[in-house]
């Protein structure tokens, strides 16, 4: 199955622009041609893409997919380097992971604060009109 860049670009969620980016730049390989000469994106580049966006969502900057990419292309013979690429960027998102946590712990807080403070100012009302 190949899909036109337009739904490529629909099925990844990533801008025909994007696409044409990422080609440029060598995070992807330039995709087959159909007969007019349109590109012809496969289930291989869908789900590269859809890797590409996860790694991005990480945070991971563009000069590093590079690098992955580029290994990726060297085959088995790049694994143990793009494994450590991976792990430094587990690392990163696990750091981040707690840093989220540690400012949901403050929201959670001033929230309940805020709880704590209606609710007295609730019983206030009801002691008043009573």
């Amino acid at each position: 199955m190949s899909y036109s860049i337009a739904e490529a670009a629909r099925r990844s969620g990533l801008s025909i622009d994007t696409l044409r980016y990422y080609e440029r730049i060598d995070l992807l390989e330039p995709p087959a041609r159909d007969a007019a000469g349109r590109r012809a994106y496969s289930e291989e580049d869908l789900a590269w893409l859809s890797f590409l966006t996860r790694l991005r969502t990480t945070g991971m900057p563009i000069r590093r997919m590079r690098e992955y990419a580029k290994l990726r292309r060297r085959g088995l013979a790049s694994a143990g380097r793009r494994k450590a690429i991976l792990v430094e960027q587990r690392g990163a998102v696990a750091e981040r992971i707690a840093e989220l946590q540690a400012c949901l712990e403050v929201l959670d807080y001033k929230i309940d604060n805020y709880d704590r403070i209606e609710q007295a100012d609730a019983a206030l009302h009801r002691e008043a009109s009573a």
